[in-house]
């Protein structure tokens, strides 16, 4: 049968997480109650980062797209996996699961360059602090943003392009709960290498450029940290990016181990672990961990809820 775009198989079945019925209702509950806080955490610092003007900076420009990025990319799958907890057939189409894959794609690739560009600010805040208003103007920022979501946009047109070009005859079932690549690929009934090649390329591209790039920073920063003379000084200036370390590491590190790995059996279960990990833990401890270490955050919090209570 030759390739094309249209697909023989109209809809996918999601295994989903485990197939065992005793935990479905646990799990749902417990992935409920990750979604409410990730909303909640990652919707209240878009707020008071849009609302407070001593917020306005090129930190909190950059933080406010890694919220929007998490708030929207645990939205593309959380949802419906939710659904598949509670439904006895875990069903999506053909149609929904490419737009799943599209957007899974284009925000987590984002989500890689923003940390990145939040890496390139705090190593000119602390290493060029003189120069910090020159460097990081608005204009930088804005094509710093720009630049994470072009190179989003291209590698996610690139994957969900050639996915689009594979046709599956039979086999429907996908071993995972949401519609990632490896799985996805598994189920063609046409050759899979181009796929596979892309695969490799974009992701060593994504995971390891922006890794290498933050590595690199923080190698600068630590030594300009441990040249500072005064003791608070160094305790600020580590404080400062222990919150971003937290949050690239764990990202990061979920995700090399998801993609950078051979496929095999096992493999493919403990990735379906770690995608836990970077889909569902990272959006939801980004909030947590930039704000219960920020203080300005939480005079910003603080100021808001006043605010209401005086209004009230």
């Amino acid at each position: 049968m030759s390739p094309g775009n249209v697909s023989l198989v109209t809809q996918f079945i999601l295994v989903g997480l485990t197939d065992l019925p005793s935990l479905q209702l646990p799990l749902f509950f417990l992935f409920l109650g990750m979604y409410m806080v990730t909303v909640l955490g990652n919707l209240t610092l878009i707020t008071l980062i849009g609302l407070d003007s001593h917020l306005h900076t090129p930190m909190y420009f950059f933080l406010f797209n890694l919220s929007f990025i998490d708030l929207c990319y645990s939205s593309v799958f959380t949802p419906k996996m939710l659904l598949n907890f509670v439904s006895k057939k875990n069903i999506i189409s053909y149609q929904g699961c490419m737009a799943q894959f599209y957007f899974f794609c284009f925000f987590i690739i984002s989500e890689c360059y923003v940390l990145t560009s939040m890496a390139y600010d705090r190593y000119v805040a602390i290493c060029n602090p003189l120069l910090y208003n020159v460097v990081m103007s608005p204009k930088v920022c804005s094509n710093l943003i720009f630049g994470s979501y072009l190179m989003a946009f291209s590698s996610a047109m690139a994957h969900t392009g050639c996915l689009l070009r594979l046709t599956f005859c039979d086999a429907n079932i996908i071993n995972h709960y949401f519609c990632d690549i490896l799985p996805v690929l598994q189920l063609s009934c046409t050759r899979t290498d181009v796929n596979k090649l892309l695969l490799f390329i974009v992701s060593g591209i994504n995971i390891i450029v922006p890794s290498v790039t933050i590595f690199i920073s923080y190698g600068f920063i630590l030594s300009s940290i441990l040249h500072i003379s005064s003791t608070k000084g160094r305790s600020k200036a580590f404080s400062i990016c222990s919150s971003h370390i937290m949050a690239v590491s764990l990202f990061f590190g979920s995700g090399s181990f998801a993609y950078l790995q051979p496929s095999s059996a096992s493999s493919r279960n403990e990735g379906k672990i770690s995608s836990v990990f970077y889909n569902n833990v990272v959006p939801m401890t980004n909030p947590l961990i930039y704000s219960l270490r920020n203080k300005d955050v939480k005079v910003a919090l603080r100021k808001s809820l006043n605010r209401r209570i005086f209004l009230s």
